[in-house]
């Protein structure tokens, strides 16, 4: 585990495991969770890869600062991270708010990301007017009062029905509202449909097909906007298929993967 400081002086917690010298894969996680998100895919890819995870601040283990934040520090925080650990080629795997933040390092920082996962995410997510309802009510109300509507457009009706719920259902409640609100404001504030679509290099798009937070014709619309990229669909799983669905994430990451010749 390592904090790495921030360009503004925001401590990010991460974490940099398996072998120096393996291909890297960079993970960064969705709003409301830490990065923990990954723990049931690792287990199920090829041993070898180098793994870096990081808490997007106001998340997780990361300093909670003063909202709003904007998405250009986001992904300065995500520069950090790769810089500290030396990282000059890697594979970026972002969900939700993550996959925002690998479309703004790619453009900015091409040096670091040669490929790109962008997982039940898109250049543009809601309304202004949806996040700043959502920043009013976690504010006033705390995370308590939304955790279930959450929960609704997170999973998909299976995962809801099961006894894994109660786990992501509490981790999100633990979430620090004024790190919510920060993140929140963050993405109200982006619009990546231009940036991304200068983007040239290999790109997968996965969808859940009952995300009801980036539903997948959204994902599909960003997946277009950059030339030869590739679009997967996983059925009966909603917005964070790496929990409700491993097995299968990990299976398009690894062929993915394959595909390019980044195998350890």
């Amino acid at each position: 585990m390592t904090d790495i400081i921030a360009p503004d002086g925001i401590r990010i917690h991460a974490l940099d495991e398996g072998p120096r010298d393996g291909p890297v894969l960079a993970f960064a996680n969705s709003l409301g969770t830490d990065l923990r998100l990954w723990d049931g895919i690792l287990p199920l890819l090829t041993p070898g890869y180098r793994i870096i995870r990081f808490d997007k601040r106001g998340h997780g283990r990361s300093d909670v600062p003063d909202p709003p934040y904007g998405m250009g520090a986001l992904v300065s925080d995500a520069e950090a991270v790769l810089d500290h650990f030396g990282v000059a080629d890697c594979t970026f795997i972002g969900l939700s708010i993550g996959g925002l933040i690998a479309q703004g390092l790619a453009v900015k920082r091409p040096d670091l990301i040669t490929a790109m996962v962008l997982s039940n995410t898109a250049a543009k997510i809601g309304t202004p007017a949806f996040w700043t309802d959502r920043i009013d009510r976690v504010q006033t109300d705390g995370m308590e009062a939304i955790a279930d509507g959450i929960m609704d457009r997170w999973f998909g009706r299976d995962f809801r029905a099961g006894p894994g719920l109660a786990t992501w259902r509490a981790r999100f409640v633990a979430t620090s509202p004024k790190g919510y609100a920060g993140c929140c404001a963050a993405i109200r504030g982006t619009d990546f449909y231009t940036p991304t679509s200068g983007l040239r290099l290999p790109t997968l798009a996965i969808a859940g097909s009952e995300d009801g937070s980036t539903p997948p014709d959204l994902i599909r619309e960003t997946a277009d906007l950059i030339p030869k990229s590739e679009f997967r669909l996983i059925r009966r799983s909603g917005h964070l298929p790496c929990v409700e669905t491993p097995t299968e994430f990990a299976a398009l990451l690894t062929a993915f993967l394959t595909r390019l010749d980044r195998k350890p």
